[in-house]
């Protein structure tokens, strides 16, 4: 994978590098911030509810079903590896996704 693209194409969709920031005020997208997708969570990582968290945020984001985002690596860190099943493309450089706070 080239080291500044945070997405490749995965067995059943698309697979995201992605750094969350848990207990921030709000959640949601930020962008892209070198090589993975910024995410801010509301949530304390305390009992997985961080994960649930991103797994919410992340459906809502690309409009699909929660049951459709899955967690390969990293669910005890900050830094994860995310599949995003049945998304064959990434909404690539919307105004969203490469303009961060």
């Amino acid at each position: 994978m080239n080291n500044n693209i945070p997405f490749r194409k995965g067995k059943k969709g698309i697979v995201l590098n992605i750094r969350v920031e848990p207990r921030s005020s709000r959640a949601g997208v930020v962008g892209l911030l070198g090589n993975v997708l910024k995410v801010k969570l509301t949530s304390a990582p305390v009992d997985g509810a961080a994960n649930k968290q991103l797994v919410e945020v992340l459906s809502k984001f690309f409009s699909i079903k929660k049951g459709a985002v899955h967690i390969l690596r990293g669910e005890t860190s900050k830094n994860k590896v995310v599949e995003i099943e049945g998304l064959e493309e990434m909404p690539f450089c919307n105004t969203e996704l490469c303009n961060p706070e």
